[in-house]
């Protein structure tokens, strides 16, 4: 397109020229010149073909991205390809053939590679099976079903069947409801809350599990597990709360 109208804009300049003077078309030329001076030093303009063969992808300034990959020029003249890699959680579902003690072993496995842990640490096996019966489940405001969830039913859901702890309905109501801790005495079975919604009440309650994981009902992904070293979470971290079975 550069080329093109550079051409155009040259034989306007001819044309020009053709009725001036010596010393107009003296100027053009000169003009002309700098111009293709400037044309022929700026980046250079890359091309290569998609994946598919069809489509012709266009580099300019050394960087294109297209959807599924991302093209970059590196210090050579080549370009490179990284691809942007779907992640299967087929392994999340499973499987239906398994006896009790190969669910538990499974379980103990899916879990630890969450939290990033040695699958002998992973024992509460019980807190495993109610967190695998809600995982996935997506997140909906004063839902409390395995068609959709909040983060304080499902607290609630959890701890009553795995800790014989009854909380309340709310998150607000869960944080007056606990007694606060420091970091440092943060175990399995603990609440956090956070305040996602700035300076306003508590707003969200998840279940502490180990190595700075909690699981909770997140609004974008559903029944999870997170990070509290996470920025965003972070951020909205508020407190710390234990409700032991005699402080109902």
């Amino acid at each position: 397109m550069e080329m093109k109208t550079l051409y155009r804009s040259l034989l306007f300049a001819f044309m020009i020229a053709s009725f001036g003077s010596c010393s107009t078309m003296q100027s053009l030329s000169k003009s002309v010149k700098s111009s293709t001076s400037k044309l022929s030093a700026s980046k250079p303009h890359y091309q290569e073909q998609s994946d598919n063969g069809n489509e012709s992808i266009e580099f300019l300034a050394n960087i294109a991205v297209t959807p599924g990959s991302v093209f970059i020029k590196n210090n050579s003249n080549a370009i490179d390809v990284e691809k942007i890699t779907k992640v299967s959680n087929d392994y999340d579902v499973m499987p239906s053939n398994l006896s009790d003690v190969e669910k538990a072993n499974w379980l103990q496995l899916k879990y630890s590679i969450k939290m990033d842990v040695a699958v002998e640490s992973v024992n509460n096996i019980s807190l495993l099976k109610k967190i695998d019966e809600w995982w996935g489940t997506p997140y909906c405001m004063g839902g409390n079903s395995k068609g959709c969830v909040d983060c304080s039913y499902f607290t609630l859901d959890v701890m009553q069947n795995t800790f014989n702890i009854s909380l309340k309905r709310t998150a607000a109501e869960q944080y007056e409801q606990s007694t606060k801790i420091n970091w440092d005495q943060l175990k399995e079975g603990d609440l956090i809350f956070f305040k996602t919604e700035g300076r306003r009440n508590i707003s969200h309650v998840a279940i502490y599990l180990a190595n700075n994981k909690f699981v909770h009902a997140s609004t974008s992904q559903g029944v999870t597990i997170s990070d509290l070293s996470d920025p965003y979470w972070q951020r909205r971290l508020y407190s710390l709360g234990r409700v032991s079975p005699e402080n109902k």
